[in-house]
Formats: C-alpha cells, structure tokens, sequence
C-alpha cells in the first residue's frame, strides 16, 4: 500500500483574505487562522493549506508575489506567521504553503530590474519578445481573456503573463531563476512548513519558439494551451527541484494541472516519478462546461453518468501507481452545495452527500472553508461588488461585445470566483462575526441562517457530519486504501461503488439528485450484512442489506460488508 502520512490527511484549504479578520480592517490575517486552530483540530483535519500570504500588491488575491520570503502586511507579519506554524504544529496541525513559481508581480524587483533595460542582468528572468508585423509575438490567450503579451513602450518589447498583466511568466530556462526559486522553497522547508502547493504549475514551460496556435477562424487570439501546459520539460524541471531540494524533507506536495486525465497525471505522480505527491485534476469540474464555448461561463446542466466515468478513470488508473487529490470546491470554484447539489430545498442533504462521496474516495480529501457548515454561492446584483479580477474582465470583455447585461451576470452568479470567496459565516453578528470593519468583500446575506456558531450548536448539522466522516476515514484504513468498483454504472441518479482492501469491503450509495429512486443491488452485495457506518437521514441500523433500495433525495449510506 506504500503508506504515506500525506495520504492519510485531510486538508482544510484557507483563503485567509476571507477567513477572520482580527484588526478590524476589513481583511482576514494570520492571527485569525491562529485564533481558529482548535476549531479546526476539533473538526479532525490534519493539514491547512494556506493560500498566498506573500507580499504582494494583491492584483490577484496574493498570486502575484513581489517578495516571496515576506509577508504581505494586511496579513501580518513574519514573526505572526512564525507563531502561527509553532501553535499549529502544537495541536498535531500541518501546515502548507501555497506557492506561485509559474509567474511573479510586475512588483517583485526582479521585474523591475528586467524592465528597465534590454540588457539588465535580470532581463532573461521573464520571457521577453518583439512584436510581430505591429501585434504581439503570438496570438496566445491569456486566462483572463486577452493576449499574454503586454507592450512595454521604454523597451519596445512584448513581455509574457498567461495570466493577468501584474503577473509576468518567470523564464524557467533561466538557470539563475531555478537557483533563485530553489533556494526559496529551501528556505521555507528549513523554516518548517509541511509542504505546498504548487499553483499553475503545468505551465513552467513553454513551446520552444513560442509559435502561434491553430486559428482557423482567424481570431485575435486563441486558446492555445497545449503549447504552454503540460510539457516534458516540466516534469525535468519537477524532478531536478524534487531532487534537489523537497526529497530532503518530509513533505506533500500537490500540483495544478489543468487540462490532463489521469494516465498523464502518473507523469507527475508516480510513484517512480519522483515529482509530486498529488495533483489537482480539472475534469470533473469540466462537466457543467458547454464544449466550444467561452471556457467556464458558458454552463450546461451536469450528467452523473459523465461524473461516474471520470471519476471511475482517475480511481482506476492511480490505484498503487499514483494518487488522488479529491475536492469539489476551492478558492477558484464555485461552492459545491451551489453547483452540484441544492442549496434551496435540501442543503442540508445535498451537501452532507457530497462531502460524503469525497470522504470515501482513494486520495487526500480537500475541504474549502465555509464547506463544512453548507456555505452557498453569492448573487450581488452589481458587477461592482465583486472583485475577482476574471470575473470582472469577463465582464467588461462581454459587455464590448454586446451581450445583454442579464445574461452576463447569470454566468458571473453561476461561476465567478468571488462564489467562495465571500467572508466566512462565523456567527450571527453583523457580518457573520468575520470582521468588526467594512469587509474586503461583502457577506453572503445568508449568514444567520447559515453559520458555525449555530452549526455547533446543532448534532446534525453539516459540520459534525464532516466531524464524523472524517474520524470514520482515520478508523478504517480502507477508506483511505480500498480499491474502488463502480456498481450500477448506468443508473442515472445513483452513485453506488465498492472499497475493498483484504477481507474488508465498503460499499457507498448516494442519490446525487432530488427523487427517489428505487433500485437493486448486485446479488454478490445484498447477500452480505452490512453495518452501517453513516448516513444524512434517519433510518433504521440495518444488518442483512435489502435486495431492493429506495433512496431520498440526496440521500447517502455507507456500509462496512461482512460475508
């Protein structure tokens, strides 16, 4: 099984800008991560990943670092940090990094040397070019909609951002610039922290020659991320770092690779490979995407049968070869009661199903915060209440464009960023007890009604739901090692597998819809007796499994088989 603690975690992801804000300012810090570490030993995660807590101007919520070994004021400081790591390894907490080595700010001064001239020692740290016939050096789209390529007038050159503007691609054929973010991550793991995460880290290298992409509609510019994703090049320049810096140290690591099912993920994960622990797949987060429309914003209804299929893919290829990083939300998704279940009449239901079929996969589960009490979506009737600057691009790029108002922001309600980054709901108090200021962003107004104060309060709330999935993974070890089947693969509402490891069987079944199904169970399985483990609704403790089931809506159980 090649037992790792790393495997047997889960994690609880924090977006600090939007977790609790100690000072008054209106922006979460350290001191409230530290102020909320027994609540989340209570919870009985093992490891916090932390989003960026980087000096940074903050064009994109931290992801554009200007000095990677500092903190970002509005956080707090090194020294609140220090303590942070020291009080969290106190209660058993790990503690995880997010880390940006794909780009850096247009403030970090090494784009401020390499701007200045053509021949600065810094230049070839980030990916300088001329333009092209009066355009840009390529007809790449950037992730924010747009060209890469930003015109720097003192210059005459076009420099490389796949992303925003403020955030320029650092030049990993540099050899000074793998020395330099080497001995940065060194730094880090020498301070203690229990690992990172690598955010775009498909993208550290580029198509020699950087060429154009296909566009045969002749378009300003095109999706072209198969030239900029995924290359061989990233898993030398992986190895060449977990070689000589992160083997040194016993840590999980855990990458952002969009765009890649699971047999190239076994590049980057496995277990020969000697690159990362995990990383984060997208294709389940493709299913709501209308094919050969404007990326995420153009949505269409989910089909399980397509989730059973992707899902069952990436159980089935990183079994004992890699493994899985399992989540339905994060900073970047929409909220996962919101999206994939119903966060009208039974959020409740829906989002201790969800949680349940993410506990009982093989891989490291993630929780996003606000998840384990049912935090739902925002719908701000103004694009000027929200911040996320794709968000707001999307907006101004479709309004250019003519598409009427109400239907952009239907998208933006659907899929904008800003959906899991409204403040935490902590109590019932003028905003949701997240700060005693005017919050960075503004509160769902759903906040007294959804809360971890009442959450608390309440034995079957969402949260100790969560609590108890979480403390059945760490008591039976096949939850974390089973190896999965999928039964009843063709039933369009009902999620059903197995988990064997040995002797021992789990068996899951979840109605990932609002009816009531009734259905059979394979004969191999009802012969068994089960005791059941955990379920969302009332129901009897069942010993000998019925040959036929009929489940509520959104209905999950969870048995342990015995012959």
């Amino acid at each position: 099984m090649n037992k790792k603690w790393w495997k047997e975690s889960v994690v609880y992801q924090i977006y600090p800008i939007s977790f609790l804000d100690t000072n008054g300012d209106g922006i979460g810090d350290l001191r409230g991560i530290e102020a909320k570490l027994d609540y989340l030993k209570d919870l009985g995660v093992d490891v916090i990943w932390i989003c960026p807590i980087y000096q940074s101007p903050n064009h994109d919520n931290g992801y554009d670092i200007s000095d990677y070994q500092a903190i970002m004021k509005e956080f707090g400081t090194m020294e609140d940090f220090d303590r942070l790591l020291e009080q969290a390894h106190a209660r058993g907490l790990k503690i995880m990094m997010d880390l940006v080595l794909n780009h850096t700010s247009d403030e970090h001064p090494w784009f401020i040397e390499s701007r200045a001239s053509k021949d600065n020692p810094k230049r070839d740290f980030y990916v300088w070019r001329k333009g092209k016939n009066g355009a840009p050096p390529n007809n790449w789209e950037s992730y924010f909609s747009g060209s890469v390529w930003e015109y720097d007038e003192a210059t005459d050159e076009y420099y490389l951002h796949l992303y925003s503007k403020h955030q320029p691609d650092l030049n990993w054929e540099n050899p000074k610039v793998v020395e330099c973010m080497h001995q940065m991550v060194e730094w880090w793991l020498k301070k203690g922290v229990d690992g990172f995460r690598l955010d775009a880290i498909a993208h550290i290298a580029k198509t020699v020659g950087l060429p154009d992409g296909p566009n045969p509609e002749h378009l300003p510019t095109v999706r072209a991320y198969e030239l900029f994703s995924n290359l061989e090049n990233v898993h030398t320049l992986l190895r060449n770092l977990h070689e000589q810096v992160l083997f040194h140290y016993d840590i999980m690591t855990v990458g952002e690779t969009s765009g890649i099912g699971p047999e190239e993920a076994l590049c980057y994960v496995g277990e020969d490979r000697g690159e990362l622990n995990m990383v984060f797949q997208f294709e389940h987060m493709q299913i709501d995407a209308l094919s050969g429309g404007s990326g995420k914003w153009d949505v269409r209804p989910w089909n399980l049968l397509e989730l059973k299929k992707v899902i069952g893919h990436w159980q089935a290829v990183l079994h004992e070869r890699g493994w899985n990083a399992n989540y339905w939300c994060n900073h970047d998704q929409p909220r996962s009661v919101s999206r994939f279940g119903d966060d009208r009449n039974y959020r409740v239901e829906s989002a201790k199903m969800l949680a349940t079929f993410m506990h009982t996969l093989e891989g490291t589960p993630y929780i996003y915060q606000g998840e384990e009490i049912g935090m739902t979506n925002i719908a701000f009737k103004s694009i000027d209440d929200y911040r996320d600057v794709e968000t707001v691009n999307f907006y101004q790029e479709q309004i250019r464009k003519g598409v009427p108002e109400g239907r952009i922001m239907e998208a933006i309600w659907k899929k904008s960023r800003d959906n899991a980054r409204t403040p935490m709901q902590w109590n019932s108090s003028e905003e949701a007890g997240f700060t005693s200021g005017t919050p960075w962003i503004k509160v769902n107004p759903n906040y007294p009604m959804i809360n971890v104060e009442k959450a608390l309060r309440d034995p079957d709330s969402i949260w100790h739901y969560y609590k108890n999935l979480i403390a059945l993974r760490k008591k039976h070890e096949v939850i974390v090692y089973g190896k999965y089947e999928l039964l009843l693969a063709e039933h369009p509402e009902i999620y059903a597998y197995t988990r064997t490891l040995g002797d021992v069987c789990l068996l899951v079944i979840l109605n990932f819809l609002g009816g009531e199904p009734e259905f059979k169970l394979p004969t191999e399985i009802h012969q068994k007796r089960g005791e059941l483990l955990i379920c969302n609704y009332p129901v009897k403790d069942e010993v000998e499994l019925s040959r036929t089931f009929r489940l509520r809506p959104y209905e999950a159980r969870v048995y342990l088989l015995s012959r």
